[in-house]
């Protein structure tokens, strides 16, 4: 016996349900990550759209058939803003409006009161879309994620590409054609979607925790107040950089810099100023350096950089670039951004203790503080 498909879009809907109410309690209340939340979101728009459609050959055909080919869009939106959060990307407010916006406007237009696939070509290149966006995103995720990440792109993968073939299928032969009504009706979609949300309910779970553990991992390697690496985060990486022997190139410069009469700002202008001065010198320094660089705050107004593959002479370049910018940062209540002594010193990959070359940037640096701060001193290569 056949399922009919209205049968077939309760089961849908009462499935999404479960599953909602599911991932709800066990996944997104426990972790508040950002990608539970979409999924929630997900399911809520294609448990009300599958609704919507039961409405069909009703008198509120007119506007439950637009709004359900809206929500089932924007369900697939929701899990592709999901795939981007797992890289800490947010979706454009115009993206994931412009889809379902599209969808709701050929609907409208295709006399919804009579024309239960109103809007169809709109409609299923719109969850192609959305779909095979959501899986380029999860195709994307650095290997080092969890390797649940792959059903899901797959999942989504193969779901964006029936869509497609239903897009092809529905311009080729129409709604009543015999490939499109055959392989994908209604019925097939709705069974084929049922299928996946199954398989990936489970990776769903997984990638929200581990998005959470990852989001309190920076956390617990960043300082509060500019963003930075904090002290232990800072040696540890920069102790794995030292300690490889396959990097290249297999020199460097680090550079410990110190804000000058940094105490004078506190006592002076208060607590609220010294932050100000902190937040600045950060932002100087993510302005300067390069993305592969490490930047800390290495306690109170003491900062480190390393800065792998630089020489002692471009070193003293970023050291006085970031000073040029700090010096221009705006200020607010007359009160001046501080000057930085710096204190640089070469490494070698390999041979080179991270503690050895903290410790010889930092005779550099009371060096220039002797010299008169605001300046730059150079220490003897780390050994």
């Amino acid at each position: 016996m056949v399922l009919d498909t209205t049968t077939l879009r309760i089961a849908f809907g009462l499935l999404a349900l479960v599953l909602t109410v599911l991932f709800y309690f066990s996944a997104y209340r426990p972790t508040r990550s950002p990608y539970s939340g979409w999924w929630c979101v997900a399911l809520v728009s294609f448990l009300t759209g599958a609704g919507c459609f039961l409405l069909d050959g009703s008198g509120h055909q007119v506007w439950a058939n637009p709004l359900g080919n809206t929500l089932l869009v924007y369900g697939a939106v929701a899990v592709w803003a999901g795939a981007r959060s797992l890289r800490s990307l947010t979706l454009p407010a115009w993206a994931a409006a412009v889809l379902p916006a599209l969808t709701l406007i050929a609907s409208l237009l295709d006399s919804p009161a009579t024309n239960t696939w109103s809007g169809g070509p709109v409609f299923l290149a719109a969850m192609g879309l959305g779909l095979g966006l959501s899986s380029y995103e999860l195709w994307r995720l650095e290997p080092g994620y969890s390797r649940v990440r792959i059903p899901m792109a797959m999942a989504s993968g193969a779901l964006a590409i029936f869509y497609f073939l239903r897009w092809i299928a529905f311009l080729a032969e129409g709604q009543t054609g015999l490939v499109f009504v055959t392989v994908f009706g209604s019925a097939a979609t709705t069974m084929v979607t049922m299928v996946l949300l199954v398989v990936v309910s489970f990776s769903m779970s997984a990638l929200s925790s581990e998005q959470q553990t990852r989001a309190l991992r920076v956390l617990a390697s960043r300082d509060d107040l500019t963003n930075l690496l904090n002290r232990k985060a800072f040696l540890e990486l920069a102790a794995e950089h030292l300690a490889d022997h396959t990097v290249t190139p297999n020199t460097g410069t680090l550079i410990l810099a110190d804000l000058d009469h940094f105490k004078t700002i506190n006592d002076t202008h208060g607590h609220a100023a010294g932050d100000r001065a902190l937040r600045a010198f950060a932002d100087a320094c993510n302005n300067t350096v390069r993305p592969t660089d490490l930047i800390a705050r290495y306690g109170g107004e003491e900062f480190v950089l390393l800065l792998p593959g630089a020489g002692p002479a471009r070193a003293e370049a970023i050291a006085n670039d970031i000073s040029k910018q700090l010096a221009a940062a705006p200020t607010t209540d007359g009160v001046l951004m501080p000057t930085v002594s710096y204190g640089i010193t070469q490494y070698h990959v390999g041979t080179s203790q991270i503690t050895d070359v903290i410790a010889a940037a930092d005779q550099a640096m009371y060096e220039a503080k002797a010299l008169g701060r605001n300046r730059v001193a150079h220490s003897q290569p780390a050994n």
